[in-house]
Order: C-alpha cells, then sequence, then structure tokens
C-alpha cells in the first residue's frame, strides 16, 4: 500500500529525532553524557521548545567523502523559553559524526544566531563535537567561517552563552569561546584547539586529555570556564541563573526582582572587619556578601587570577556588576591575569547596562621580572581603559589600601567614575607610607644614630599618612565623594544607584576605541 503524504512526514520526522542511532546514544548515556535533545529538554522550560531545520542534511553534491544521510546533520537547533523568557539554542550531537561540524551543521547554527539576533534574545549552545568534519572538506571550514563572523556581530548585542558538555576540538572551540560565559562540565567538559591525538604530551603519556583540556585546567589556568558544573543539570541551572542577570538585548534594561532586604538595612559586622594592621588580609567576598541584596554573590571564575574577585549581585533588587580586590591572595595586587579578568568583566557589563560597583583594597601592581617582561603594562592598560569606556553608572568603594598606578586603574574619579567613597581606614597615596619614607627621608633615616633610626622613622611614616594617606585629604580635592561608616555601605550604595539609574553619557563618533589587546 502507497503511504500517504501524512505518513511520509510522520516517518521522515521520526527519522529526524533518530541521530546517529539507538546504539550510539545508548553509548553516549553510559558515558555519563546527555542526548543532545535531552539536554535541550533539561535546559529549557518544559513543553517550549520549538525546533528549526529538523530535516537539514549534509550536501549530496561533490564535496567530499559523506556516510550515510542523517537528517539534522548532527546539530538541534530552534527556540524556547527559560523561566518564561524567550531564548535561541543549540546542541549539538555526539551521536552523528562525533558532532564533528560540517558545512550545513555550522549553517545549521549559523542561521540560529542570526535569528537570535534578529529578535534581540539571548543565545544558548551546548557544545560537544570533534571540530571540523573532514568528510566536507573544506566546505566544513567554508560554513565554520560564516558561523563565527555570525557569533561575533551578535558579541555584545545579546548574550551568549556556551555550555561544553563533552569534548569540544578545533575552531569549535574558538566558537565555543566567543560566548560571554562559558560553562565546562567538570567531569566531561573539554576544550582542545589542538586535537590531543596530535598533542606530544598526550601521545607519549606525560599528560592525560583532561589535564590538556579539562574543566578544572580551563578554571585555573587559561581562564576560559567561568564556572565548572557538577552535572549537565547543574550546568542549565548555573546558565539560567546568569541569565537571570542580563538583559534581553543591549538597548534592554536588565531583569529587575522585587527586593524584600531592607534598603536601609546597616552592616554592623563591616565595622571590625578590616584588621588594624594595613598587612592583615581579610576576605572581601565577605564584604561583597554583607552589602549585597540577601547576602547572594554570583561569583565567577573564581579559581582564576584569585587575587581579584567578580560576578553578579543586586542591589535594590537590580542587577550588578561587582569587581574586588581580594587581600587574601597576593594582598590584593593586580597582575596580568586579574587585569584580563576584571578587564573583560567589566567589558561585558557595560555592553548589557549593567551598573558596575568596586570594592578596592590595592597595594598596586605586582611587581617582577615575570610581570614585567610578560606584558604587565599592556594587561594593566586593559583595565584602566575598560573602566574609562565604560557608560554605565560606577560605583567604588575603598576599604582600605588605594595606592598609585592600581588606584587609578581601579575605578577612579579622574575616570569619571560616578560615586566614589572611602571608609576611615582607607589611605590614598603614591605607594604605602612605610616605601614612601623610605624613598623621601632616606638620607634623614641613614643619618640619626642607631638607637634612633626606627623611631625617626616610625615618626615620619605617621606624618605622611597623617598628610598624604588619611581619606579626608583626598575628600577636600574632591576625588571622594564622601567618606563614610562601613556600617552604612549599603544603604549608601544604593542610594547613589538609585540617582545614577536615568544616567547617559555622550561620546564623540568614532568606529571604536583600540583597546591595548
Amino acid at each position: 500500500m502507497e503511504q500517504t503524504s501524512t505518513d511520509d512526514y510522520h516517518y521522515i520526522r521520526q527519522k529526524s529525532l533518530e541521530g546517529g542511532g539507538i546504539r550510539k546514544k545508548e553509548s553516549i548515556r553510559k558515558s555519563g553524557r546527555g542526548t543532545a535533545r535531552e539536554r535541550i529538554d533539561m535546559l529549557l522550560d518544559e513543553s517550549s521548545f520549538i525546533e528549526v531545520d529538523a530535516f537539514v542534511t549534509h550536501r549530496t553534491d561533490d564535496h567530499g567523502m559523506f556516510m550515510h544521510e542523517t537528517l539534522g546533520d548532527g546539530v538541534v537547533t530552534g527556540y524556547g523559553s527559560i523561566n518564561g523568557r524567550r531564548i535561541y539554542c543549540f546542541a549539538q550531537d555526539f551521536s552523528v559524526h562525533g558532532g564533528s561540524m560540517g558545512e550545513m551543521h555550522a549553517l545549521k547554527i549559523a542561521k540560529v544566531v542570526e535569528m537570535a539576533e534578529r529578535a534581540k534574545v539571548p543565545l544558548i549552545g551546548i557544545w560537544d563535537g570533534g571540530g571540523q568534519r573532514a568528510h566536507d572538506g573544506v566546505a566544513s571550514l567554508g560554513g565554520t567561517g560564516i558561523l563565527l563572523d555570525r557569533l561575533v556581530q551578535c558579541s555584545g548585542r545579546i548574550p551568549m552563552l556556551a555550555l561544553v558538555l563533552g569534548p569540544v576540538v578545533g575552531v569549535s572551540a574558538l566558537g565555543a569561546s566567543l560566548a560571554d560565559y562559558t560553562i565546562l562540565g567538570e567531569e566531561n567538559g573539554q576544550l582542545f584547539l589542538s586535537s590531543p591525538l596530535e598533542t606530544p604530551e598526550v601521545m607519549s603519556g606525560e599528560l592525560t586529555p583532561g589535564d590538556l583540556g579539562g574543566a578544572n585546567l580551563h578554571a585555573s589556568r587559561s581562564g576560559i570556564a567561568s564556572l565548572i558544573a557538577e552535572d549537565e543539570l547543574d550546568a542549565c541551572e548555573l546558565a539560567a541563573e546568569i541569565l537571570s542577570f542580563l538583559p534581553d538585548h543591549q538597548m534592554a534594561n536588565p531583569p529587575q526582582t522585587p527586593c524584600d532586604d531592607d534598603v536601609n538595612r546597616l552592616n554592623e559586622e563591616l565595622e571590625s572587619l578590616v584588621p588594624d594592621s594595613p598587612n592583615r588580609p581579610y576576605d572581601m567576598v565577605k564584604v561583597i556578601e554583607s552589602i549585597v541584596d540577601d547576602g547572594y554573590f554570583m561569583e565567577l571564575f573564581n579559581s582564576y587570577a584569585e587575587n581579584i574577585v567578580i560576578g553578579y549581585a543586586r542591589l535594590d533588587g537590580k542587577p550588578i556588576g561587582i569587581i574586588g580586590n581580594q587581600p587574601k591572595v597576593l594582598a590584593g595586587c593586580l597582575d596580568i591575569d586579574a587585569s584580563i579578568k576584571a578587564a573583560r568583566f567589566i567589558r561585558t557589563c557595560d555592553a548589557f547596562n549593567i551598573p558596575l560597583v568596586t570594592f578596592e583594597d590595592v597595594p598596586g601592581f605586582l611587581p617582577g621580572v615575570v610581570q614585567e617582561w610578560g606584558g604587565i603594562i599592556r594587561h594593566g592598560a586593559k583595565l584602566l581603559y575598560a573602566y574609562a569606556e565604560a557608560t554605565v553608572p560606577k560605583l567604588t568603594l575603598i576599604t582600605r589600601k588605594a595606592y598609585g598606578g592600581a588606584y587609578l586603574a581601579m575605578s577612579c574619579k579622574h575616570l569619571r567614575s560616578d560615586y566614589n567613597v572611602a571608609w576611615p581606614t582607607a589611605e590614598l597615596a603614591v605607594m604605602g607610607a612605610d616605601g614612601a619614607v623610605n624613598i623621601i627621608h632616606r638620607r634623614e633615616i641613614a643619618a640619626a644614630d642607631d638607637e634612633e633610626k626606627e623611631p625617626t622613622r616610625q615618626r615620619l611614616v605617621e606624618e605622611y599618612k597623617n598628610k598624604f594617606g588619611d581619606p579626608y585629604v583626598a575628600a577636600r580635592n574632591g576625588w571622594l565623594d564622601d567618606v563614610i561608616e562601613p556600617k552604612e555601605s549599603r544603604k549608601r550604595l544604593i542610594r547613589a544607584l538609585r540617582i545614577l539609574s536615568s544616567k547617559r553619557e555622550w561620546s564623540p563618533p568614532k568606529k571604536h576605541g583600540n583597546i591595548p589587546l
């Protein structure tokens, strides 16, 4: 009996759902990973997914050596919602040619990226594929190039998140790293630009693929992983949490949530948090959690450049981006990695209209041959550039040290920061009083009797602190808007944020600046 057109549709539709077949899907599940459709169901609200291009397959002309035809060509694309918010998404299907990216595979993703940009909604990609498909020849590179161009064009226009839940190799790894935030699965998430099968250290057994490009490596060494997920469900939940701080597109405001935390709540615990000794460490995260709504701070890149903390929180129900020096790691000094980490976060927040709140306790840039030869000048300039370029509301709270060039780079008043305040414990100076006195008064100290050297030095240190380091000196010059009691920090920051909500900046037209990359 001849099939009806409806029968044809259901038959073809079922084929598109099969992917690489039941046997390959079961093998994927045994490895602890989900299939592409299972991951999308996990990510999106129930029954909200609408698939796009389910019937696309690789070209059947003479582009290269093709295997049997597979509907969908190894990637599932479409749109749906997360907590009621519309998003576009895609998930690579490892059961089809190992998730490798052929020409039509890449063009499918490029199409959904362009659709997301037109609709002005976020994009989430689930990456799990073995690089460019050799069977497609150079055509796979052509499709991939179009995809990469679309991703670059969307950058800063819509939020883009990447979930890396399997091995991602080659140019596909570049695509995943173009996202604003990249989340790697702890067990299976891997990123490689060169295949581990071609890496001498892996081939010789010195390193495993996980040592070369696993989640922990990219979280602590390369700085690619924004967060590490315990499993695939956790990865989806982390993506939804990040998305809750971000707007749909660059012209929209971030989503505001009802705030039950009293905006006038005093932070009594902050009165004794900073140690009396300027050289003793404390945890800046505790300062942040004390001030923000409900004590919730979503820290990002927490294993990379730990001497600076970045992440999202809320004040008065409004999302804010937080940058804070961490005194308990390298005394909070800025180094190459910290500068890069903070600069990109600042530019991301600025792109999506998220106010910046800086918690400052910085003794300077980290000295040393490694830093100087590694380009600390150029990388430190990135941080300064990012702050100066940002047009969102910029608030700065100085808790203790603000020395030298690092003070200038950390959203100072001279870089058009909007609201700068300090605690009474703050010191604003070219350098610490001890170092300054040793330079300025070295002859006087050297001329003193041995018994008088230390008392003379201590007297000069106190004089220097009173003359230059006291926060009221900076306040008298207008470089601080106020000196506040620590317990009033939350109340003062919220008040400033409210008045700055209508802030707009105009700059002369230009194509773009030239950040020192």
